[in-house]
Protein backbone atom coordinates (compact mmCIF):
# COMPACT_ATOMS: atom_id res chain seq x y z
CA UNK A 1 0.00 0.00 0.00
CA UNK A 2 1.79 2.89 -1.36
CA UNK A 3 0.44 6.19 -0.06
CA UNK A 4 2.28 9.11 -2.39
CA UNK A 5 1.14 13.02 -2.19
CA UNK A 6 0.35 13.49 -5.86
CA UNK A 7 -0.43 17.30 -6.12
CA UNK A 8 -0.13 20.57 -4.28
CA UNK A 9 -3.22 20.92 -3.01
CA UNK A 10 -2.10 17.42 -1.76
CA UNK A 11 0.55 18.34 0.06
CA UNK A 12 -1.14 20.79 1.70
CA UNK A 13 -3.25 18.35 3.05
CA UNK A 14 -0.72 15.98 3.77
CA UNK A 15 -0.26 13.92 7.29
CA UNK A 16 3.04 12.38 8.46
CA UNK A 17 1.49 9.46 9.71
CA UNK A 18 0.95 8.62 5.80
CA UNK A 19 4.70 8.31 5.18
CA UNK A 20 4.60 5.04 7.45
CA UNK A 21 2.47 3.10 5.56
CA UNK A 22 4.21 3.01 1.98
CA UNK A 23 5.46 0.19 0.94
CA UNK A 24 2.63 -2.48 1.06
CA UNK A 25 1.08 -3.69 -2.19
CA UNK A 26 -2.08 -5.77 -2.36
CA UNK A 27 -2.95 -8.86 -4.36
CA UNK A 28 -6.49 -8.69 -6.77
CA UNK A 29 -8.16 -10.63 -4.01
CA UNK A 30 -7.28 -8.07 -1.45
CA UNK A 31 -8.23 -5.21 -3.30
CA UNK A 32 -12.43 -4.91 -1.36
CA UNK A 33 -11.83 -1.51 0.40
CA UNK A 34 -13.54 -1.95 3.70
CA UNK A 35 -13.70 0.40 6.70
CA UNK A 36 -11.10 -0.92 8.11
CA UNK A 37 -8.79 -1.50 5.50
CA UNK A 38 -9.13 2.61 5.20
CA UNK A 39 -8.25 2.92 8.35
CA UNK A 40 -4.85 0.97 7.79
CA UNK A 41 -4.15 3.10 4.47
CA UNK A 42 -5.16 6.31 6.04
CA UNK A 43 -4.98 5.91 9.56
CA UNK A 44 -7.81 7.46 10.81
CA UNK A 45 -11.64 7.27 10.34
CA UNK A 46 -11.97 8.24 7.39
CA UNK A 47 -16.23 7.53 5.92
CA UNK A 48 -17.49 9.17 2.03
CA UNK A 49 -21.40 8.48 3.41
CA UNK A 50 -21.14 12.26 4.75
CA UNK A 51 -20.34 13.08 1.16
CA UNK A 52 -23.81 13.79 -1.40
CA UNK A 53 -21.76 12.53 -4.17
CA UNK A 54 -21.43 9.08 -2.55
CA UNK A 55 -24.45 8.63 -0.81
CA UNK A 56 -26.53 9.56 -3.93
CA UNK A 57 -24.90 6.93 -6.35
CA UNK A 58 -27.80 3.98 -5.06
CA UNK A 59 -30.35 6.49 -5.72
CA UNK A 60 -29.42 7.05 -8.85
CA UNK A 61 -28.80 3.98 -10.04
CA UNK A 62 -32.26 3.07 -8.75
CA UNK A 63 -33.67 5.85 -10.74
CA UNK A 64 -31.95 4.42 -13.50
CA UNK A 65 -33.23 0.99 -12.94
CA UNK A 66 -36.96 2.30 -12.91
CA UNK A 67 -36.92 3.67 -16.33
CA UNK A 68 -35.54 0.99 -17.67
CA UNK A 69 -38.33 -1.16 -16.28
CA UNK A 70 -41.02 1.93 -17.31
CA UNK A 71 -39.28 1.16 -21.24
CA UNK A 72 -38.29 4.50 -20.96
CA UNK A 73 -35.43 5.88 -23.56
CA UNK A 74 -32.94 7.26 -21.59
CA UNK A 75 -34.04 11.58 -22.19
CA UNK A 76 -31.53 14.11 -23.03
CA UNK A 77 -31.99 16.68 -20.33
CA UNK A 78 -32.47 20.51 -21.59
CA UNK A 79 -32.74 23.44 -19.72
CA UNK A 80 -36.30 23.96 -18.00
CA UNK A 81 -38.17 26.64 -18.00
CA UNK A 82 -40.19 28.10 -14.66
CA UNK A 83 -43.56 26.74 -14.36
CA UNK A 84 -45.28 27.87 -11.49
CA UNK A 85 -47.90 25.48 -11.80
CA UNK A 86 -45.70 22.68 -12.06
CA UNK A 87 -44.69 20.37 -8.84
CA UNK A 88 -41.10 20.96 -9.30
CA UNK A 89 -41.46 25.34 -9.02
CA UNK A 90 -43.65 24.88 -5.92
CA UNK A 91 -41.16 23.55 -3.72
CA UNK A 92 -42.09 19.92 -4.15
CA UNK A 93 -39.03 18.91 -5.85
CA UNK A 94 -35.19 18.33 -5.26
CA UNK A 95 -33.44 21.58 -5.24
CA UNK A 96 -31.78 20.80 -8.26
CA UNK A 97 -35.05 21.06 -9.84
CA UNK A 98 -36.45 24.21 -8.00
CA UNK A 99 -33.04 26.42 -8.64
CA UNK A 100 -33.18 29.40 -10.95
CA UNK A 101 -30.00 27.22 -12.11
CA UNK A 102 -31.25 23.70 -11.88
CA UNK A 103 -29.02 20.71 -12.33
CA UNK A 104 -28.86 16.65 -12.77
CA UNK A 105 -26.21 14.26 -11.79
CA UNK A 106 -24.86 11.49 -13.51
CA UNK A 107 -22.65 8.67 -11.96
CA UNK A 108 -19.19 9.15 -12.71
CA UNK A 109 -17.11 5.83 -12.91
CA UNK A 110 -13.31 5.11 -12.81
CA UNK A 111 -12.19 1.79 -12.21
CA UNK A 112 -8.51 3.42 -10.66
CA UNK A 113 -10.74 5.10 -7.89
CA UNK A 114 -12.04 4.30 -4.87
CA UNK A 115 -15.12 5.16 -4.44
CA UNK A 116 -15.50 3.63 -7.93
CA UNK A 117 -18.88 5.77 -8.26
CA UNK A 118 -19.35 9.27 -8.04
CA UNK A 119 -22.60 11.39 -8.35
CA UNK A 120 -21.31 14.48 -10.48
CA UNK A 121 -23.64 17.77 -10.90
CA UNK A 122 -24.31 18.87 -14.41
CA UNK A 123 -25.93 22.02 -14.98
CA UNK A 124 -28.71 21.85 -17.53
CA UNK A 125 -28.73 25.64 -18.57
CA UNK A 126 -26.20 27.78 -19.94
CA UNK A 127 -27.99 31.04 -18.46
CA UNK A 128 -30.22 30.98 -16.09
CA UNK A 129 -33.94 31.05 -15.18
CA UNK A 130 -35.93 34.41 -15.23
CA UNK A 131 -37.88 33.82 -12.64
CA UNK A 132 -40.25 37.11 -14.18
CA UNK A 133 -40.68 35.36 -17.55
CA UNK A 134 -39.99 31.70 -16.23
CA UNK A 135 -37.44 31.37 -19.16
CA UNK A 136 -33.56 30.97 -19.27
CA UNK A 137 -32.14 34.15 -20.32
CA UNK A 138 -28.06 35.05 -21.12
CA UNK A 139 -27.57 37.76 -18.73
CA UNK A 140 -26.26 34.89 -15.49
CA UNK A 141 -24.65 32.10 -16.15
CA UNK A 142 -25.14 28.91 -14.84
CA UNK A 143 -21.38 27.65 -13.43
CA UNK A 144 -20.69 23.89 -11.64
CA UNK A 145 -20.01 24.67 -7.61
CA UNK A 146 -17.24 21.57 -6.58
CA UNK A 147 -16.04 20.13 -3.24
CA UNK A 148 -13.14 19.14 -2.87
CA UNK A 149 -13.03 15.51 -1.80
CA UNK A 150 -10.23 12.83 -0.87
CA UNK A 151 -10.12 9.48 -2.72
CA UNK A 152 -7.70 6.81 -3.15
CA UNK A 153 -6.13 5.76 -6.79
CA UNK A 154 -5.74 1.92 -7.35
CA UNK A 155 -1.86 1.80 -9.20
CA UNK A 156 -0.01 -1.11 -10.24
CA UNK A 157 2.71 -1.94 -7.56
CA UNK A 158 6.08 -1.21 -8.53
CA UNK A 159 7.05 -4.18 -7.08
CA UNK A 160 4.84 -6.75 -8.78
CA UNK A 161 2.74 -5.81 -11.68
CA UNK A 162 -0.02 -8.07 -10.63
CA UNK A 163 -0.40 -6.34 -7.62
CA UNK A 164 -2.23 -3.02 -6.72
CA UNK A 165 -1.06 -0.30 -3.71
CA UNK A 166 -3.28 2.62 -3.23
CA UNK A 167 -2.62 6.36 -3.29
CA UNK A 168 -4.24 9.29 -1.62
CA UNK A 169 -5.45 12.18 -4.27
CA UNK A 170 -7.22 14.98 -3.69
CA UNK A 171 -10.23 15.50 -6.52
CA UNK A 172 -12.84 18.64 -7.52
CA UNK A 173 -16.47 16.74 -7.89
CA UNK A 174 -19.32 18.80 -9.30
CA UNK A 175 -22.09 18.65 -6.41
CA UNK A 176 -24.74 21.54 -7.64
CA UNK A 177 -24.97 24.73 -10.17
CA UNK A 178 -25.38 28.48 -8.40
CA UNK A 179 -25.90 31.57 -11.18
CA UNK A 180 -23.15 34.37 -11.92
CA UNK A 181 -22.55 37.21 -13.78
CA UNK A 182 -21.03 36.78 -16.83
CA UNK A 183 -17.44 37.74 -16.86
CA UNK A 184 -17.75 39.87 -19.94
CA UNK A 185 -20.00 41.90 -18.11
CA UNK A 186 -18.61 41.80 -15.08
CA UNK A 187 -15.77 43.08 -15.90
CA UNK A 188 -17.30 45.59 -17.79
CA UNK A 189 -19.31 47.24 -14.88
CA UNK A 190 -16.06 47.24 -12.57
Amino acid sequence: MTIVQRSETSRKHHKPHLEARLGKCFDPDELQVTDSLLRQLVGRRVSWSHYPSVFMVEQLEEMEEERHRGARHHQKHSCPSLNHHHPHSTGMGNVGTRSISPWTYRIDEDETRYPEKLAFAECLCTGCIDTRTGMESPNLNSVVLEQTMMVLRKKPCSKNKLSYTFEVDYIKVPVGCTCVLPKAKYFLNS
